[in-house]
């Protein structure tokens, strides 16, 4: 629930903004200008350039992220004007579209009304605007995403029509007040890019009839900056290769692909020994880079992805300041020991560090 800002840390990143902006101004005016508000209404309103700053900081703290090289690109759209259902969605499908940006992906994040006392924010109620639906079909089998089963059994409540596809994009779903029962929004075609998988050797593979959406769009954590709570702030950057290949399709709770993947390479699947789950997982991560190259979307691959890291560390440590970084999220979930990221220890992640993109309660 909003809570009154604390004064501290509302200074901390008033002075924090003034140290690394050139230029910003008088940092004991502007301080003196916070605590005046505060005092006033619980709560005070940060600059664009504040706000610009604050996000593109907390991207730099979010110790999850392998892709944080680029947190200074960030395009930062101040939308805290807005506070109906109608608008938000309307505002996340062109979301949506900007980071798309005909498959060269833009890091991007789109900020709404922030928790005052005694006026709740917006929320998301999907974790991230773009989602495939899942549910279990009569005969006990999952059809689609298992993760998503609560969306959809949540979206079907508010009304939605149930599909059986296994790729079925799900509504975007806002509340405006928390306690308030969401409004749903179907998401247009043009707004949402797909990627069919193919393989580059084995033709039987686009006959999966697999695919993925192009942009990962966070939608259900709150953006924290000097004390102030934004909870509707959905950000992505693009995907690495392995998120999809690695995770999401090849998760026994997800789409659990390995063994259909394993069977069409006609792989020994009788013991583990034959080693064929790492066999279908390179397979299967080998279509994604494929396909989402030959359709021109922006994607990593974990190698490169974690040469960059090492460098944005470099670049952190000239600055003097600490990358902090959860070992078990930064290493990727193929091959870890083939990247340079695995072999080292990385700065604690300090909970308190802010700004930062926090779990909604």
């Amino acid at each position: 629930m909003p809570h009154l800002v604390d004064r501290h840390e509302a200074e901390r990143f008033v002075r924090q903004f003034h140290d690394e902006q050139p230029g910003a101004g008088d940092v004991e005016s502007r301080v003196r200008a916070v605590r005046a508000a505060i005092d006033r209404t619980g709560t005070y309103e940060h600059s664009p350039a504040e706000l610009a700053f604050g996000a593109r900081v907390a991207w730099r703290n979010a110790a999850r992220c392998i892709g944080r090289l680029y947190w200074r690109s960030l395009v930062v759209r101040d939308l805290r004007h807005l506070t109906s259902a109608d608008d938000i969605a309307a505002e996340c499908v062109e979301h949506l579209r900007i980071a798309g940006n005909h498959g060269r992906i833009r890091p991007v994040i789109s900020v709404f009304a922030p928790d005052r006392p005694g006026r709740p924010g917006p929320r998301i109620v999907n974790d991230q605007l773009v989602r495939y639906a899942g549910h279990r079909t009569p005969e006990g089998r999952w059809k689609g995403d298992p993760r998503s089963a609560p969306l959809t059994a949540r979206a079907r409540d508010l009304g939605w029509k149930r599909d059986d596809e296994a790729f079925q994009v799900l509504p975007l779903m806002v509340r405006e007040r928390p306690g308030t029962r969401p409004d749903w929004y179907e998401l247009p075609d043009d707004s949402v890019r797909e990627v069919p998988l193919r393989h580059p050797d084995h033709t039987w593979f686009a006959e999966l009839g697999l695919r993925w959406y192009a942009v990962p769009a966070i939608s259900d954590m709150t953006l924290e900056i000097g004390g102030v709570q934004y909870p509707a702030a959905p950000f992505n950057g693009w995907y690495m290769g392995t998120e999809i290949g690695a995770r999401n399709l090849a998760d026994a709770e997800r789409y659990d692909l390995l063994p259909l993947v394993a069977d069409r390479l006609g792989l020994d699947r009788s013991t583990e020994r034959t080693l064929w789950r790492d066999r279908a997982l390179v397979e299967l991560n080998v279509a994604v880079l494929h396909s989402f190259q030959e359709a021109g979307v922006t994607m990593a691959d974990h190698h490169t992805e974690s040469q960059r890291f090492l460098r944005h560390i470099a670049q952190e440590t000239r600055q003097g300041r600490e990358t902090p970084a959860d070992w078990s999220w930064i290493v990727p979930p193929v091959s870890g020991s083939a990247t340079p990221v695995f072999h080292r220890y990385y700065d604690p992640v300090d909970p308190s560090l802010r700004p930062a993109f926090l779990a909604r309660i």
